[in-house]
Order: structure tokens, then C-alpha cells, then sequence
């Protein structure tokens, strides 16, 4: 690992310069993940009366050292922080408060939970990451003595002690006679490394070279672990089956990703990795997000799945005290046998942090298994993380979720218009969304955890097949469909219609939604509350002259919408219908053709837009909520409804 620290670009403001070597840490994943780590400097600054007093500037909780800003640390008072390190007894939950009253600054976030580790270290600065090549020398067999004999007599080593006030507590009495100055850092066994300076770079380096260092110990044993080979293949509809399996397990939709890149698949190869895969994380913080091990699916996601919250259960039967409040029972990463690794979350984003952490562990325990076997943490204390105080403090203070989190839809010709604001509403409400359009700027446009873009033709089968494959791939299944792809002709009389011109109508308006609900019916039906929105027209109720082809092709579409209604309700799938009219924030409509249609009907354009009963203009939110409220929950007895947003058409109702 190289030094990224440089003379030239280092600020001289001591706060702005904890910042940034604490995103030189962050920007190294084998350092710290999404969230994990934390930093510290000690400065004396005035407070409002303007006395000067010593505080620990550490990192706030829900900060990420790779973004971390100046307004991320935390300014707790040194004094009282050295009086809580005297305490021989202290819950968390008091220690928080405590360090909260603590604050310099009342706007502050909430001090790391390891601000009294930091404020005993007698150094300026202070450095902690959770650096996979020293945890995993340490999560072997022989692991203290492994670090004893690389790093000798340099750094401190404290054998594993659950984090918090015990952990600040146990390192206080061990270093009471210690010779600071004599030590680079810290080495806590199972779970991280500390180091510390007088200055920004010293403590930055030595972060650096004693993690070099470690990697170059087990640089042979990665390379040995390295595999070689095809990405594995997944099984869609297993993917499927088992997202909804550890959904309904979670009591909430859950995000499913696949992974089957060469190390991937090649770990989820191994005849051994039912065994090796469920012994425990690298470091036991990952379990609040990965739970302590991961369901090990063969032929049966489901199976798997229920075996799998049996054995949580009988976990967490063995060791509560009859205190504790148990969380869901679901796992949150999967090892797809043969094919690769699956991690689930809440949303897009949560899914894609404990992909992460899944992928440093894959390369973690395999390593570890050529230095001598995988040798994680006891169960007892990963239960004790898993359980922690603070964590279940948060079960207490609930908090509403967005109405469809979790979910997974996919949206038909959602580039622009009234799609775009339809796919942009279910991301807003908590939906994973996968935007297809023929448009080649849809990936680029649509990027993002819970974003995804793919190109796709509606008038093709195979690639609607496949962008409904990618979506599933990415998001673990399907919930919801919106049909929304259309094309719209120019305006001609039916003595006048041309071939090419009906049939590329027809391909698209009614060809189109039939493919895409084909491909999606078989992800739906192992969906959560599975429903097929159809963007239809205010033509299917009240045509007008000139759009025979248009008007008819919506028609046809609303009968197949009908028919899907009847043929898929048995399977829990409901089916409705949208049917928009003047909806003029879209490509459809110019401020010519606007101004042209109002002048047409000797209007002024604000007339216009507004010539419906309830006098309003219809604008693309307005269906996109509407399209939300339809597949949600609200809706969930609802199926065959066809519903106009158009402020009120007389000849509609």
C-alpha cells in the first residue's frame, strides 16, 4: 500500500487536514468500509465565552472517512472524556450522553463511540481503521503471535474486547505504565489497528506502513487463494425465489445483488464453503450489517432460507438474557453454490454495502484458510455486537419507512416524460428502479445503488428478455412493471393511414406492453405484492379524429391489460390502468404545438392547459404519484382499474 499523502496539497488548517488524511484513508477499501474507521485530533479551541479548552475533534457517527468533511468531527471537551476513561463502570447508552453533553459545539454529530480510546492516546492525532490484511492475519489460529512476530515491540497488542466503553476501559488499564512514545500503534486482535503521531503524516504513515507490512506477510497466501476463471451465471428465478424467501423471512422487501465475478463464483466453487463461510466476519462491526453468516443455497432458495431463520433463531435463543428485542431472522448475503454470492439490503444502496463487505470477506477468509484456517470471534461475543445496547436502542425508536422500500420495479420507455417521472416517484418512495429506453444515454442517465439504466427495445423480444434479466440480476427480482413505452404518429385520417406507420404503432403500443409483461410475469409472481401498471390514454375512453392508430393501439393495450387482470389474480399479480390526457411537460408537446392548439380553440395557453373540469394542468408528477399510489399497498385490493388523470374530461366520465 502506498503513502497517498501529499506535502503539496495538505491544508494547513489543523481541522481541514484531519479531514483530509481521513479521506486518504477512506479512499483504500482494504482500510475501512462504509462507515467503518475513525480519526481524531486533539486542539485547543475558545469556547463562547472564549476560554480556551482542549477538545477531542473525532470522527461523528454516520460520517464516512471517504467523504468525510470538517463538519464531520465531533469537538468533545479532553477533561471530560479522561474522567469517563477513570470510571470503572459504564453502560454505553450513558457514555453517549455523556459525550454528547460533552460537546463543544451543540449542532455537533454524535462522538464515535471510541472518543475515550482516542482522548487516552497521549498523541495529537490518531488514526483507526479496520485494515483487512492485519485482521486477517489475526482472525487465524496463531493470529496474536503471527502480528507479535511481524510488528515486535512496536505497537501495543490488546486481545479482543467488545467496543465501547469496555474496550476504552481495558485499554486504559493496560497502558497505565506504558512508554507511548516507544509505540507506532495499536493492534486490537479481531478487530482493527490503531496509529498515532504528533503530526497528520506521521500517524497517516504508519497506518500505512505497518498495513503494508501485513500485506506483505500474507501476500503469498492471497496469491494461492487468487482464482481464476468465468464469471458464474445466475439463476434468475432462483434469485428471484430466494429474495422473496428472505424477504417475508425480514417482514420487509429487501434488495437482492448478485455477484458472480471469478472470485465470487470460484468461493461459492469451493466444496468447503458451507463450512469455512459460516464460521464469522472479518470484524465483528460488519455483522450489523451482514448478520454473522451468510444462507448457503443449493437447489432450494427457500429451504435454504427457512433453515437458515431456524438456526438464527436457536442463535439467538442461546444466548439472550431475556433483555434483548430479536431482529429479523433473515440473512443478508447468500452463497449461491457453484454460481456466486448474493447480498441483500433494505434498498439499492444497503445492498450494494454489504456486496462490499461480502466481497472483502470472500478474499479475507480464504487467505486466512491458507495461513492456517479462518478464526473469526467466538459467537458469544458476535452476539454481543450483534445485540449491543446502542444497536437495539434504535429498534426503540422505530421510524416510518417509505411506502414501497425495498421494492424492485421495472419501467418501460422511462428516459423522459411522464416514464421518467413515473421511475424517479418509486425511487423517491423507496423503490429499486430499473429504467429501459431506446435510448442509448438511459445508462448513463440512470446510474446509481438504486438506479439502474439499461437500453431496451420494446418491439424486440430478446432484448426486452434481457433488460428485464439485468434488472433482476441487479435488484434480486420484480415487483412492480410499468408498461409505459409508446410511440406516438403524426396525425392522419384513416383514408390516409400508411402501413408502416399502423404496424410501428401497433409494434410499440401493443407488441411492446404484451413483451414486456411476458418477460416480467415469470419475476412477478415470486414478487412482493406484484403488480403491472399500464400507461394507457385518455383515447381509449374518448378518441378523437386523426389518431385512429394511436387511439386504437391504447385500446388494445387496455383489453390486454383486461385480460392479464383475469389470468393473473389468482397469482397475486394485480393489473391496472393509467389513462393520462394533455400532459404537456413532455417531448410530445412543443410551446408551438401548445400555443397553436390553444389559438385552435381561442384560448389564451394558460386556458388551454387548464380546459378541464377541476381547471387544473396535469403535469408529469402528477401521474407519477398516481402511479405510485397504484402499485403501493394502498392499492392492494385493487386489480382491472382503469383510472384517468386528466382533471376531469366530460366526455371520459
Amino acid at each position: 500500500m502506498q503513502s497517498r499523502y501529499s506535502d503539496a496539497e495538505a491544508p494547513n488548517d489543523p481541522l481541514e487536514l484531519r479531514a483530509y488524511t481521513s479521506r486518504l484513508l477512506g479512499a483504500e477499501p482494504s482500510l475501512v468500509l462504509h462507515g467503518g474507521g475513525n480519526t481524531s485530533v486533539k486542539l485547543t479551541r475558545p469556547d463562547f465565552f472564549g476560554d480556551p479548552v482542549e477538545a477531542l475533534w473525532v470522527k461523528g457517527s454516520g460520517w464516512d472517512l471517504a467523504s468525510i468533511a470538517p463538519a464531520g468531527f465531533a469537538p468533545v471537551r479532553m477533561e471530560v472524556l479522561l474522567k469517563l476513561a477513570r470510571l470503572e463502570r459504564l453502560t454505553d447508552t450513558d457514555m453517549v450522553r455523556e459525550q454528547r453533553a460533552a460537546l463543544l459545539l451543540p449542532g455537533a454529530p454524535n462522538p464515535s463511540v471510541e472518543a475515550i480510546l482516542h482522548a487516552i492516546i497521549p498523541h495529537a492525532w490518531v488514526d483507526h481503521t479496520h485494515a483487512d490484511a492485519v485482521v486477517t492475519l489475526t482472525n487465524t489460529p496463531d493470529g496474536a503471535a503471527r502480528v507479535r512476530a511481524l510488528f515486535g515491540d512496536r505497537v501495543l497488542y490488546v486481545p479482543y474486547v467488545m467496543p465501547g466503553f469496555v474496550l476504552a476501559r481495558a485499554i486504559y488499564e493496560q497502558t497505565r505504565d506504558v512508554d507511548w512514545s516507544r509505540l507506532e500503534g495499536m493492534i486490537l486482535l479481531n478487530h482493527g489497528v490503531f496509529t498515532f503521531g504528533d503530526d497528520a503524516k506521521t500517524s497517516y504513515e504508519r497506518m500505512i506502513r505497518l498495513v503494508s507490512e501485513a500485506e506483505a506477510a500474507i501476500e503469498e497466501a492471497s496469491r494461492a487463494t487468487k482464482v481464476a476463471g468465468t464469471p458464474g451465471a445466475a439463476d434468475p428465478i432462483a434469485l428471484a425465489e430466494l429474495r422473496r424467501a428472505a424477504s417475508q423471512a425480514a417482514g420487509k422487501a429487501l434488495v437482492a445483488r448478485f455477484d458472480g465475478s471469478p472470485a465470487a463464483a470460484g468461493f461459492a466453487g469451493r466444496e468447503d464453503v458451507a463450512e469455512i463461510a459460516t464460521r464469522g466476519p472479518v470484524t465483528p462491526d460488519h455483522v450489523i450489517r451482514t448478520k454473522g453468516v451468510p444462507v448457503i443455497v443449493d437447489d432450494d432458495p427457500t429451504g435454504a432460507v427457512e433453515a437458515f431463520t431456524d438456526a438464527y433463531r436457536a442463535y439467538f435463543a442461546r444466548h439472550d438474557d431475556g433483555t434483548r428485542t430479536m431482529l429479523d431472522p433473515a440473512p443478508r448475503w447468500a452463497v449461491l453454490r457453484g454460481r456466486g454470492v448474493v447480498a441483500l439490503g433494505e434498498s439499492g444502496k444497503a445492498a450494494g454495502v454489504v456486496a462490499d463487505i461480502a466481497r472483502h470477506t470472500v478474499r479475507c477468509i480464504q487467505t486466512a484458510e491458507a495461513l492456517g484456517g479462518w478464526t473469526p470471534v467466538t459467537e458469544p461475543d458476535l452476539f454481543d455486537m450483534e445485540y449491543w445496547e446502542l444497536e437495539q436502542a434504535k429498534l426503540k425508536k422505530g421510524g416510518a419507512t417509505s411506502p414501497l422500500a425495498g421494492k424492485v420495479a421495472f419501467v418501460t420507455g422511462g428516459a423522459v416524460g411522464i416514464g421518467r417521472a413515473i421511475a424517479l416517484e418509486l425511487r423517491r418512495q423507496g423503490a429499486a428502479v430499473c429504467v429501459g429506453d431506446v435510448r442509448e444515454s438511459v445508462t448513463a442517465d440512470f446510474a446509481a445503488p438504486d438506479l439502474l439504466g439499461v437500453t431496451c427495445d420494446v418491439t424486440d423480444s430478446a432484448s426486452v428478455d434481457a433488460a428485464v434479466r439485468a434488472c433482476v440480476e441487479r435488484f434480486g427480482g420484480l415487483d412492480v412493471l410499468v408498461c409505459n413505452a409508446g410511440h406516438f404518429p403524426s396525425s392522419a385520417a384513416i383514408e390516409k393511414l400508411d402501413d408502416d406507420a399502423w404496424q410501428r404503432t401497433m409494434d410499440v403500443n401493443l407488441g411492446g406492453q404484451m413483451r414486456a409483461m411476458r418477460a416480467a410475469i415469470p419475476f412477478l409472481e415470486r414478487g412482493l405484492d406484484p403488480s403491472i401498471l399500464v400507461v394507457a390514454s385518455k383515447n381509449v375512453p374518448a378518441p378523437g379524429p386523426g389518431a385512429a392508430a394511436y387511439s386504437a393501439s391504447k385500446a388494445a393495450t387496455t383489453q390486454l391489460a383486461r385480460v392479464a387482470a383475469l389470468e393473473l389474480a389468482p397469482k397475486g399479480v394485480r393489473v391496472n390502468l393509467l389513462h393520462p390526457d394533455k400532459v404537456f411537460d413532455t417531448e410530445l408537446w412543443s410551446d408551438e404545438k401548445i400555443r397553436l392548439r390553444a389559438e385552435h380553440y381561442g384560448m389564451t395557453v394558460e386556458q388551454y392547459k387548464r380546459s378541464n373540469l377541476l381547471g387544473v394542468e396535469v403535469t408529469t408528477a402528477d401521474v407519477a404519484q398516481i402511479a405510485a399510489a397504484v402499485v403501493g399497498p394502498g392499492f392492494r385490493s385493487c386489480t382491472g382499474a382503469q383510472i384517468p388523470v386528466d382533471g376531469g374530461n366530460e366526455r371520459v366520465i
